[in-house]
């Protein structure tokens, strides 16, 4: 068995944006920009891009989740 750490891990990584689904959208488009002009050739690079962007997307979800329970 492979030992590893998860990209995202939400016990472990702390509580996830769970505002309102416009402020998350906002922050989902504000991230990928932000991690969208990260250099492909540095991995310490990609590897914060696809933490940025995994966290960003686990908020959104939670935001689209709770604006559905309403």
């Amino acid at each position: 068995m492979t030992s590893y750490s998860p990209l995202f891990d939400p016990a472990k990584d702390g509580p996830v944006f769970t505002g309102d689904v416009a402020r998350a959208r906002e922050r989902a488009r504000e991230t990928l920009a932000e991690k969208g002009r990260a250099n492909i050739h540095q991995p310490d690079a990609m590897i914060q891009a696809a933490y940025g962007l995994a966290h960003v997307l686990a908020g959104l979800l939670n935001a689209l989740d709770e604006e559905a329970r309403r």
